[in-house]
């Protein structure tokens, strides 16, 4: 794809974060990834490649990235973005280790058919899991991580160190504001004008934003801050991660399902389901029966999800002021129900998805082509807005898949300093 603006700004502001992060007690996973040996490097004019899977508990994808360097001493651009994916994720193959990893032998396919061959051993391949592996017992992760890496070492790639690891998912939320803030141009210069971010994931669920309220700073929990210096300006960021709040887990939640390993013989009911539904679904590689209630719509139906969120996770006041970007499933379920485009995306307002909960939990017999947890989904994304996190039913959300013709994720800007911490060039 052509490159723009955006996509320079974003090389040249992503690899210039050099300062230690910490929290305000503790040294953090970011240490490791913006270290001043990660800084630019003076390199020839070239073409070279980088290729990040992003293994997810409801699929893997990779993404195959190619960069230019057009002048020496200058910063490489994106020059374009292969993109495939596989279901269903790493996560359903619990018992099948080597089966989830011939899914990634699939998608390596995609890169050496995309890569010339003569870059193939100078190229890096790296997998970062999230959430679907982060709920695991740890021995079923690692089973699949080994059975990754095995992969990796018979592929003609360049294998770095730690290739295949779980990723922190405080990482997420992190890169994903720093994305969108560095794409959008409020990071430039001494701009403290940000937006937040939201994305919800299957498992877990991030929110990031920079606070302009010292009461903010305050009265947050340890943990939550995590502070970095940029353009000679030091950003204090609240962030968490919520492992077990993603739209998935919080459908298992809802129908009680969570940590019950499917119950052979047993049907999950709930009100947020048509009264008429018998139906199986898998997740995580277990398989769940569920079903409707004789009573149904948005008022039973929201008092279920309300159980899965409220008192579990922190408000901070300063968010029903403030506007967010909002992606993955926030993006999807709106483009479901035709509140957004899905190509332009659009602005709502957090109420607009309780009045979208409202039209579909009422009136579930007009809305039989879709997903049956489409009400169960609306209905959690409303409570996890105004009762998890406390947002005003006012508060404008930017729901956004890609933002410059970029996606709103993490694997770009992993990529690059991943590229530049091996001090590839050619």
């Amino acid at each position: 794809m052509g490159t723009s603006w955006g996509t320079a700004f974003f090389m040249l502001v992503a690899s210039c974060v050099c300062s230690t992060v910490f929290h305000r007690d503790q040294q953090t996973w970011f240490e490791g990834i913006f270290l001043s040996s990660m800084c630019p490097i003076n390199v020839s004019a070239s073409t070279f490649y980088g290729i990040m899977f992003d293994a997810g508990s409801t699929g893997t994808r990779i993404h195959v990235y190619t960069f230019v360097q057009k002048i020496p001493g200058e910063l490489p651009i994106l020059e374009g973005e292969i993109f495939e994916s596989v279901k269903p994720g790493l996560s359903a193959f619990v018992d099948q280790p080597k089966q989830g990893a011939e899914t990634v032998q699939e998608l390596l396919e995609v890169a050496k058919d995309s890569i010339p061959r003569s870059h193939w051993k100078r190229t890096p391949v790296v997998l970062k899991a999230t959430a679907g592996l982060r709920l695991l017992p740890e021995e079923k992760a690692e089973a699949l991580l080994f059975e990754v890496r095995e992969i990796f070492k018979k592929s003609p790639f360049l294998v770095p160190d730690d290739s295949v690891s779980i990723m922190d998912g405080s990482y997420e939320g992190v890169l994903a504001w720093v994305t969108v803030n560095f794409l959008t141009g409020q990071l430039h210069g001494h701009s403290q004008e940000t937006m937040g971010t939201l994305d919800l994931g299957g498992a877990s669920t991030q929110i990031t934003f920079l606070p302009q309220l010292e009461k903010t700073l305050e009265q947050t929990p340890r943990g939550y801050l995590t502070s970095f210096e940029m353009f000679n300006s030091t950003y204090k960021l609240y962030t968490h991660s919520y492992l077990g709040f993603g739209l998935k887990a919080a459908r298992l939640a809802t129908l009680g399902a969570l940590e019950t390993e499917g119950i052979d013989g047993h049907t999950f009911r709930s009100a947020c389901l048509p009264r008429w539904l018998e139906a199986e679904w898998i997740f995580g590689g277990v398989k769940y029966q569920y079903g409707g209630n004789q009573e149904v719509g948005f008022e039973p139906c929201y008092a279920e999800v309300l159980r899965v969120v409220q008192g579990k996770l922190h408000q901070p006041d300063e968010v029903q002021r403030s506007s967010f970007y909002a992606f993955s499933y926030y993006y999807d379920r709106a483009v479901d129900t035709d509140m957004i485009d899905y190509e332009k995306g659009g602005v709502l307002k957090v109420d607009d998805f309780e009045r979208k909960a409202r039209e579909v939990c009422d009136n579930l017999e007009n809305f039989t082509s879709g997903s049956p947890f489409l009400c169960m989904d609306l209905s959690y994304i409303t409570a996890l807005l105004k009762d998890g996190f406390g947002f005003a039913g006012s508060t404008i959300l930017q729901l956004t898949k890609k933002v410059n013709n970029i996606e709103t994720g993490w694997a770009l800007g992993a990529t690059f300093h991943l590229l530049q911490s091996l001090g590839i060039s050619h």
